[in-house]
């Protein structure tokens, strides 16, 4: 039992000068790739300083030729044209991708004006989803509480549900004004059959508006008969046991209230019904800077110094292989 503990500590000792060897060889293989590639960037600084000088020249001519401009225009369908709506913007697309110069003449916008994509995506507002809709609130009952909301708001079925959506066309120059989206907001409203839609709904709307302020003045002239009376407080009106027995006063008034924020409504249905698609805001010549946009100047010294870097090193595994093969 004694004869085996010397050996034991012994072969511990020397596993621990074994892990300390390899960790000093660790550091060791660090320090030496520091140094070697410090020697790298000395012994090649005219290289790498020309790579990144002309990289970032390059870079920024880049940034500067190859800038686009996104431009916004926010819409609201009306007379249930939003699948009207997804389906011109896919046809400006398919004609922006055919580069089909005569179709945007006709249209009125010239070559210069080159839009190179077009987007359309819903504002996401659950709220003007529901919009006292109890179809759509029933809906979004059952999908929060079968924990699916996320995707059922971004479906494409509910997307088309929303009241507004974001029209984004992207073009090579900054020379885009307003003109430019209504040139393109004509083109949308430029459906025969939705037209006979608008004409017919805004009939409806004056119908209705002017049917509820008849019925407005009526409730007056109701309420009216109840308050005249005398300095006495005696009621001059003759029928006030009618009205007592059979209207309740209460009632008359919450259909009046009713009736009045119905109205206000109408009207401003009225004012934004003046157009199929109908725009809100108009925004032009965003400078698009996602992903690489505008960090070119950046990016090319970083990718021609490590490809420069990467040519070395394979050119000495080459020499070296060749040399062990001969």
């Amino acid at each position: 039992m004694n004869a085996k503990t010397p050996q034991n500590i012994e072969d511990q000792e020397v596993d621990l000068t074994l892990i300390s060897k390899k960790i000093g060889d660790f550091f060791g293989r660090i320090n030496a790739s520091i140094f070697n590639g410090i020697q790298f960037f000395i012994k090649n600084w005219i290289v790498v300083t020309a790579l990144i000088v002309v990289g970032f020249g390059l870079g920024m001519f880049l940034d500067k030729t190859q800038k686009t401009y996104d431009n916004q225009i926010i819409v609201t369908p009306n007379f249930g044209s939003v699948d009207y709506l997804y389906s011109k913007i896919d046809f400006i697309q398919s004609k922006i991708i055919t580069g089909d110069q005569s179709f945007f003449k006709k249209i009125g916008l010239s070559e210069n004006t080159e839009i190179s994509n077009i987007t359309i995506e819903p504002i996401v507002d659950v709220f003007k989803f529901v919009n006292n809709n109890e179809q759509n609130l029933e809906v979004l009952k059952l999908m929060t509480s079968s924990g699916d909301f996320k995707s059922f708001i971004k479906e494409s079925t509910t997307s088309k549900n929303y009241p507004f959506y974001i029209i984004t066309f992207t073009a090579k120059n900054p020379s885009l004004d307003e003109n430019t989206a209504n040139l393109l907001l004509k083109y949308l409203n430029s459906s025969i059959h939705y037209t006979k839609v608008q004409k017919i709904s805004l009939e409806n709307i004056r119908r209705k508006i002017k049917a509820n302020e008849e019925i407005l003045l009526q409730i007056d002239n109701i309420l009216n008969k109840f308050s005249v009376s005398d300095s006495y407080g005696t009621v001059k009106n003759d029928k006030l046991v009618y009205y007592n027995e059979n209207v309740q006063l209460n009632d008359i008034l919450k259909t009046k209230e009713n009736l009045i924020r119905e109205n206000g409504s109408l009207k401003i249905e009225q004012i934004t019904s003046d157009k199929i698609i109908k725009e809100s805001s108009v925004v032009t010549n965003i400078e698009n800077t996602k992903k690489l946009k505008g960090k070119m100047k950046y990016i090319l010294p970083i990718l021609l110094l490590f490809s420069f870097i990467f040519l070395v090193f394979l050119k000495r595994f080459y020499n070296k292989q060749k040399a062990l093969q001969s």
